[in-house]
């Protein structure tokens, strides 16, 4: 009888880990999470990534039971990185890792196939259980357990059509705070500066931001953000 009490233990301690993958453009974020995972018992973070590209790399190769995914993505926003993963690897389970998301980007993400969404300051107490949740089958939308997804995107759907969000033209949170700093007549080290990322990052923003606006320099891009009332300018 203790032998098979034995046997049990040492099954439950040989349990392979959940394998994770981390993918956001800020360091401090990315070791911020690995080091909550670490103390965690059961995860281990097996990739990083700094930007889209590098994220949709990092999952194909080390096939993870999850992905991290900052909706804030240098080079290839989160999303379409989602979209390209969902396409090849659809048995990873994706949580979208954010500071802010609007309710149409939760139903998009949901509709290409995101298991979940944790906002960022609630990362501490949701992370562990979001995850748990997703593994078992279930979704995490609004800090909680979701197990019958359709009626959860028929509620977010509901509060879309309630209060029917700006036109953004497909910018994201990001893009439309350097927008604004355009506008504020900032140049690519004041944004850099002040969002504590690279001249480069900004950069592929900027380049981001063009081709969803149709405009060519940043001239144009602050006339039509004004015109668009993509920024609210102070009287």
């Amino acid at each position: 009888m203790k032998e098979a009490v034995k046997k049990s233990a040492d099954s439950a301690n040989t349990l392979s880990p959940i394998r994770v993958v981390v993918a956001d453009d800020h360091p401090v974020v990315r070791f911020g999470v690995k080091n909550m995972l670490e103390n965690e018992p059961g995860f281990e973070v097996v990739g990083e990534a700094e930007d889209g590209d590098v994220a949709i790399t990092e999952t194909l190769e080390r096939e993870p039971d999850i992905l991290l995914l900052d909706v804030m993505m240098p080079r290839l926003p989160g999303l379409e990185a989602l979209r390209a993963i969902m396409e090849r690897s659809p048995r990873v389970k994706i949580i979208l890792l954010t500071s802010t998301i609007t309710t149409q980007q939760i139903i998009e993400a949901l509709q290409i196939g995101a298991r979940g969404i944790v906002l960022k300051d609630a990362a501490a107490s949701d992370l562990s259980k979001s995850m748990r949740a997703v593994l078992s089958g279930d979704y995490w939308i609004g800090g909680e357990r979701v197990v019958n997804l359709v009626a959860a995107l028929n509620e977010l759907m509901k509060q879309a059509a309630a209060a029917p969000e700006k036109k953004t033209y497909g910018l994201t949170p990001r893009e439309l705070e350097v927008v604004t700093c355009i506008v504020e007549g900032c140049s690519n080290k004041d944004v850099a500066k002040q969002f504590a990322i690279s001249e480069e990052t900004v950069k592929r923003h900027l380049s981001n931001i063009f081709d969803k606006t149709g405009v060519s320099t940043r001239l144009e891009l602050a006339l039509f953000a004004i015109a668009h009332k993509l920024v609210t300018l102070d009287n």
